[in-house]
């Protein structure tokens, strides 16, 4: 087969964190090529949440740990700006359940937020988010696709050769942004032993034709958001199943869990149910930097994939151009 040359720098897998950091990269001047296997990956089985408010007070997290997802949040400004991503400010709510708890975390944590606690509803404007599916096309433009699995990579004198289903590609620099997948064949042993540590989550959401609210609203079991003319229901978080076909009783319970949450009598929809796999590390933070001599990853970002990625670009980008990192915490090397 002929060689399909990179020139520069080849990025294996067009989810989320691979894509904003090609975007970040051909942004910088980089010639990039995207090694996109095709179908529906993870980040387009989302809701395009950027909310390190809710996630912040939903998972308890650290001071540390929400000013980290306060920083991804951040990062989106410039980077949407630059891309043609569109960002959706409009408040996030959370009803019912330990609302008045949360409501604590995030006033320790800082999070502008008001809370009704008659209504028993918690209201910030922390929380973005983002239409997946544009998302995904913003961000492959400028950057060359090729069409064509991944199979296995090797050292080749100075450069990388990785072998996928379009023929062979060669790189001077190769970032790993490929989800829960499996290691490609002839990856570095400490590369290796880096991704076998990650866990496969499966998330299953709805995609409903009707358009029952206007803003995020979140409670015990569900989430509910607009998408497109109609909205998204979500999500399920199934640690070690790698499956892809929608678990009928499990769906049935988030929509259930969701009509409580709207408080509305339940009612017949029309729902297209996906389901996703996405990586999660053992600290639950992504691993994003060099493993290796022009081998860098991107990988692991739990279920804030989307709050993450321009800040995992930037990360891996300041690396691929010989920089320190700014955030030491996402080094993939914090594991050995």
């Amino acid at each position: 087969m002929p060689l399909f040359n990179s020139q520069d720098i080849l990025v294996i897998g067009a989810g989320v964190l691979g894509l904003c950091t090609a975007a970040e990269l051909a942004r910088r001047g980089h010639a990039v090529t995207v090694v996109d296997p095709g179908g529906l990956n993870a980040s387009a089985v989302a809701a395009g949440m950027i909310a390190p408010a809710m996630e912040s007070a939903v998972d308890d997290l650290s001071p540390d740990h929400a000013s980290l997802l306060r920083r991804g949040r951040d990062a989106w400004a410039d980077f949407a700006e630059a891309t043609g991503v569109r960002l959706d400010r409009d408040p996030a709510e959370w009803r019912g359940g330990d609302v008045e708890v949360l409501a604590v975390r995030l006033a320790a944590l800082g999070f502008e937020h008001a809370y009704d606690r008659e209504a028993g509803r918690l209201t910030t404007h922390e929380d973005w988010k983002v239409e997946p599916a544009q998302a995904l096309s913003a961000l492959a433009q400028g950057v060359r696709l090729l069409e064509g699995r991944a199979t296995a990579l090797s050292r080749s004198g100075l450069r990388w050769r990785v072998e996928t289903t379009a023929g062979p590609v060669e790189a001077d620099q190769v970032v790993l942004a490929t989800g829960a997948a499996a290691p490609l064949a002839g990856l570095p042993d400490d590369a290796a032993r880096l991704l076998a540590l990650i866990t496969p989550i499966r998330g299953q959401i709805g995609l409903v034709g009707e358009r029952l609210v206007e803003h995020v609203v979140r409670g015990p079991g569900a989430y509910v958001a607009p998408m497109g003319e109609g909205c998204v229901i979500g999500a399920t978080m199934e640690a070690g199943e790698r499956s892809l076909t929608p678990d009928p009783e499990r769906c049935a319970q988030m929509l259930a869990a969701a009509w409580t949450v709207l408080d509305q009598t339940p009612r017949p929809l029309k729902i297209e149910w996906r389901a996703g796999v996405r990586g999660a590390t053992p600290d639950g933070l992504p691993m994003a930097g060099a493993v290796g001599q022009g081998l860098h990853l991107a990988l692991g970002p739990r279920r804030n994939g989307w709050l993450l990625g321009p800040l995992v670009a930037s990360v891996v980008a300041d690396e691929v151009e010989g920089r320190s990192s700014k955030e030491p915490t996402l080094a993939p090397r914090r594991f050995t």
